[in-house]
């Protein structure tokens, strides 16, 4: 609350009086609740590994992916998918991708004892070429228009979530 002082300034000794009058302010309520959201990514690994030793880049590189989701989503539990880690290792330890296209769903957690409501599942998505992709929101319906079309490979998994590419 701002107060606003307002005084009376005496002239033969009197006493000082002094009013409050409180402004009543009104807050934002906190971060609007987390709602489940698809996205896709592109994230620059080589400027993130810049100065790390060649046995180290690998598993700097999850890291990495994994505080990029983190601070995207805004979630603490971040799950990353097989596929993704072993894109990321493909060319071995040293050899880290320069780039890597990922989609981030943040997802409801289904387990009671879970600390966190929420959780971020990373995914790889196979890209022909990195040029002029920018982040993108995908939604439902797309992932499962994907999954429905005769290009793909593959399908969703039990759990709803998209796997495989197109070809």
């Amino acid at each position: 609350a701002q107060a606003i002082f307002a005084r009376a300034v005496p002239t033969n000794g009197a006493r000082v009086v002094q009013t409050f009058a409180m402004v009543k302010i009104v807050k934002k309520s906190g971060r609007k609740g987390q709602e489940p959201v698809t996205r896709d990514y592109t994230i620059h690994l080589h400027k993130l590994l810049q100065k790390i030793q060649f046995k180290k880049r690998a598993g700097r590189a999850i890291r990495e992916i994994r505080k990029f989701a983190a601070r995207a989503m805004t979630t603490k539990d971040i799950r990353i998918d097989t596929k993704l880690n072993k894109f990321v290792w493909s060319n071995g330890v040293r050899n880290v991708p320069t780039r890597v296209r990922i989609r981030l769903s943040r997802k409801r957690n289904e387990d009671e004892e879970a600390k966190e409501k929420m959780f971020t599942l990373v995914q790889h998505v196979p890209v022909e070429s990195f040029k002029n992709l920018q982040t993108e929101t995908v939604k439902d319906d797309e992932l499962l228009a994907i999954a429905c079309s005769p290009f793909a490979t593959k399908g969703l998994n039990n759990s709803g979530v998209w796997y495989g590419h197109l070809e």
